[in-house]
């Protein structure tokens, strides 16, 4: 089954195309209607309008765009460059205190909301640009937003909260299964939005330089670290002690890692040797390589630690991305650790996903790309989903 872990960080610096969302092809072994009803209450405590997008690619045609709150699908129409202006797809959300019901189709996507004003996409040639606020210049960075992921098949509903791009308006989501119970995930601890907030803040190394605020003195969010790097605002270094610790430890042991839970003969064997980690099997054949990586790396999951839809390759690599980040290469030889109580305790560690993970009720966050190894992350999922909810939490 699919699990979501959208981000703008592989995409080039200031766009993300549609076409990155993730595209789960379902099974038809579930009687799921064409759409379930969305549920979004607004127990913010903000005033002012709230607006709601849905926008992804439906899964019958393959085509991007966004649906009304209906659920009828609209595909976007031929973009420009420059990027012309996309469609108008906002969905008027609840006022303080109230609830509006929309259809959610079966897409692969995401339900944005914005505060106070609607949210600026645009068309290329290429597909919809979508908000990468890590660019000072673009058109939606002094609005206040946030967004879930969600696939809908006819194998079931996943739908996640991220900030796999930033922390920002706090929410949670849910689903209704058919006995009527519902599973939720996203809530903060009461006063977690503003613990993180001061966490970042109080952090040395630069980490408080991550949060965005507007000039109303309105705190925006909360920079992911990748795009902190990209803006300026986190140092391009954050993770090099670290790493460089945990290239002398494996020049002289042997990393091992057992990517699959079911499937625990599988293991692969890493030592370094120069500026390469090299990966064996068990018959001592090397299976794939990786270049000594840099914290952008590290915290985007990608590039030197680029993580293929193979069956080799790909699984070590998130396992290494879920270990850097984690900071329990060190700590144990055997990857993935699966005690979260020994999750961020080094010294150089992600500050980021460590302050979120510590501020949710659950635990559970998409703080950083592969926060799913070893089932971490803030999802719900249900094969027969009855409905689906997004809540809008409070700031305090």
């Amino acid at each position: 089954m699919p699990k979501l872990r959208l981000t703008l960080a592989a995409a080039p610096a200031a766009v993300a195309l549609l076409a990155g969302l993730c595209a789960a092809e379902g099974t038809a072994d579930a009687a799921v209607p064409a759409t379930i009803p969305l549920t979004v209450t607004n127990n913010s405590g903000r005033s002012g309008p709230v607006y709601i997008y849905d926008i992804g690619t439906d899964l019958a045609s393959g085509k991007q765009g966004y649906a009304d709150a209906s659920g009828a699908f609209h595909a976007w129409p031929a973009g420009g460059n420059p990027p012309t202006p996309a469609p108008d797809a906002a969905i008027t959300g609840p006022a303080p205190g109230q609830s509006t019901t929309l259809r959610l189709p079966k897409f692969s996507g995401r339900v944005y909301f914005s505060y106070g004003q609607k949210l600026v996409f645009k068309l290329t040639t290429g597909g919809l640009v979508q908000p990468a606020v890590q660019n000072p210049s673009d058109p939606n960075h002094d609005i206040l937003f946030n967004w879930s992921e969600y696939t809908l098949n006819d194998a079931g509903l996943w739908i996640n909260s991220t900030q796999v791009d930033m922390f920002s308006a706090p929410y949670a989501v849910g689903v209704k299964r058919a006995d009527g119970t519902t599973a939720t995930t996203g809530h903060l601890k009461p006063g977690g939005y503003q613990g993180v907030l001061n966490t970042l803040r109080n952090q040395s190394g630069g980490w408080g330089g991550l949060i965005q605020t507007r000039s109303d003195g309105t705190v925006l969010r909360a920079l992911a670290p990748g795009h902190g790097i990209e803006a300026g605002a986190l140092p391009a270094s954050a993770m090099d002690d670290y790493v460089n610790r945990v290239w002398q430890k494996y020049s002289s042991s042997t990393l091992t890692v057992t990517p699959f839970a079911d499937q625990p003969s599988t293991k692969y064997f890493g030592r370094v040797s120069g500026n390469v980690m090299n990966f064996t099997d068990s018959s001592g054949a090397v299976v794939t390589s990786f270049q000594k990586p840099d914290s952008d790396s590290i915290f985007g999951c990608y590039k030197l630690l680029d993580a293929p839809n193979d069956l080799v390759r790909g699984p070590i690599s998130r396992t290494l991305c879920a270990g850097y980040n984690r900071t329990t290469l060190l700590t144990n030889p055997n990857q993935p650790d699966g005690d979260a109580g020994a999750f961020y305790q080094d010294g150089v560690t992600n500050r980021y996903a460590a302050a979120i993970h510590s501020e949710m009720a659950d635990a559970k966050a998409y703080a950083f790309a592969f926060d799913d190894v070893g089932n971490h992350e803030s999802l719900v999922h249900d094969d027969s989903p009855q409905g689906a909810s997004l809540t809008l939490d409070p700031f305090n």
